[in-house]
């Protein structure tokens, strides 16, 4: 049976799944890799890891299911969004560690191009706020601090890319150098309404176009695998950043149908259609993606702390082992006492867009447990979507009808009721919750013909799971007001 194999390439693992034509998954391989902490704010990986355990993960997974490599039909590539990475062509070498969406040390970089007056440029030519959760001024800082960075990059002799454009390099051997519109539009330096990448953007940042990577529709033939590092040599099909391969792999393939994927952070999107969406509220306007000449975009609001709150229950503070105890843990109290969690660990994303927001426990009195910690941090995940759905309700007018959810945190029943009770519409978990990877595979499905169309991938959507708002009304503007507050006491908390 031939097999469609999703590459998906995390903030803190590599994973590759295999799907077959219902869109079941197969097989699943999954490594972690470094987290690497500089300095306070700092988030950086091993580009030379992330490759290494992804194609790691690859073969891992072939031999297990013992899938020839013959019996993949395509594959299909998701990725952290924004992380970006700078190498040398002919050596195919990193020349600094890749910097991470979460990154904020070029908050101050942008502090001066907003008061500089760039802001309406950029909002108006990428859909984008200015901030350093984009890839551009991560790009400006390294060509700025690596040693003649700026004049091999003047010579040609560098390449950048989010992490799509460094997996496909690197799984052809350096002869393809492509990105496609979904991680294009979040770099900061896109035009979404013309497609290319913007000159006025590159040169107000002094970064030559030679540098960057061409641009792809989302589900085309890009090239094949050719790698010796692997014996897998079929043909590279499919390309979206994360949040847009989830987007498509819930089928929200309507305008107004939306998502939200809880990993690491929680992105939040809603499909708006072939025309690009405008916000007044701090949204995010994006592609979604290019399939067959057609362009779709989706209204976003990125939350930098989701999964990662559960995360740090665990290897921050120690009060669980693992991240599936938290649920358990939360559930031993009836609520919490009062106490929230603010998980402003890497700043406030959307609506606020505070980067020097930090976390912050409001509420603690001697009779507080780590039940009631536990409870916080989940209910803390949950105000902040709450947040960005009543932000994007006020942006269209639109009543959110459900919201499909997905990512590892999305299993947690307590925090999905929780969801469903302050938001007041109901939470729809599906079967297959790894949609990030099931998107990557339709795209690339398509482009091949494993799938002959949308209405042949639309059959494989089944509900796992659907979650009904419970909470009286008062009490979710209790809840909602005092949420508000603890924000109040996060918000510019380190000094600019």
């Amino acid at each position: 049976m031939p097999l469609v194999l999703a590459l998906d390439q995390g903030t803190t693992s590599s994973r590759a799944m295999l799907f077959d034509h219902s869109g079941h998954a197969r097989g699943i391989a999954q490594r972690e890799f470094a987290q690497h902490f500089p300095q306070p704010g700092w988030v950086e990986h091993d580009a030379d890891e992330l490759w290494a355990t992804q194609i790691g993960v690859v073969n891992e997974l072939l031999a297990r299911e013992r899938v020839a490599p013959a019996d993949i039909a395509a594959v299909g590539v998701t990725n952290q969004r924004e992380t970006t990475v700078v190498w040398n062509r002919r050596t195919g070498r990193p020349i600094y560690h890749a910097i991470v969406w979460q990154d904020r040390r070029t908050a101050a970089a942008c502090d001066h191009l907003r008061d500089s007056g760039h802001g309406p440029m950029v909002r108006d030519r990428t859909g984008l706020i200015i901030d350093a959760y984009f890839s551009a001024t991560k790009l400006a800082w390294i060509l700025d601090n690596v040693e003649g960075a700026h004049d091999d990059a003047d010579a040609g002799a560098l390449a950048f890319g989010t992490v799509d454009t460094w997996l496909v390099w690197n799984l052809t051997g350096g002869t393809c150098h492509v990105t496609e519109p979904s991680n294009a539009s979040r770099t900061m330096l896109f035009n979404i309404h013309a497609g290319d990448w913007d000159a006025d953007l590159l040169d107000l940042l002094r970064i030559p176009r030679s540098l960057l990577p061409e641009v792809r529709s989302s589900s085309e033939v890009y090239g094949a695998v050719t790698s010796p590092d692997t014996s897998l040599r079929a043909p590279i099909a499919g390309i979206a950043g994360d949040q847009q391969a989830a987007l498509f792999g819930q089928l929200c393939l309507e305008p107004g149908l939306a998502k939200n994927t809880y990993g690491t952070g929680c992105f939040l999107l809603l499909n708006t259609g072939s025309t690009p969406g405008v916000s007044e509220h701090q949204l995010l306007t994006t592609v979604g993606w290019q399939v067959d000449g057609r362009t779709e975009y989706a209204l976003e609001g990125s939350i930098f702390t989701g999964g990662a709150a559960v995360q740090w229950l665990r290897d921050g503070l120690g009060i669980v082992e693992s991240a599936g105890e938290v649920e358990s843990l939360a559930r031993s109290v009836d609520d919490t006492a009062g106490v929230y969690v603010v998980p402003a660990f890497t700043g406030l994303g959307a609506p606020h867009w505070d980067p020097y927001a930090r976390g912050t426990i409001v509420g603690l009195t001697r009779g507080t447990t780590s039940g009631h910690i536990a409870r916080a941090a989940l209910e803390g995940i949950a105000h902040q979507v709450g947040d960005v759905v009543d932000a994007m309700k006020q942006d269209t007018g639109l009543d959110i009808i459900e919201l499909r959810v997905d990512g590892g945190a999305a299993s947690n029943d307590l925090l999905m009721q929780f969801q469903s009770d302050i938001l007041g519409v109901p939470i729809v978990r599906p079967r297959v919750t790894e949609t990030t990877a099931l998107g990557a595979a339709y795209l690339a499905g398509l482009a091949v013909g494993f799938w002959k169309g949308r209405d042949d991938i639309g059959a494989n959507w089944h509900i796992e799971k659907r979650f009904e708002p419970g909470m009286l009304p008062s009490e979710v503007e209790h809840r909602r007001s005092r949420w508000a507050s603890a924000l109040d006491r996060a918000r510019r908390w380190e000094t600019p």
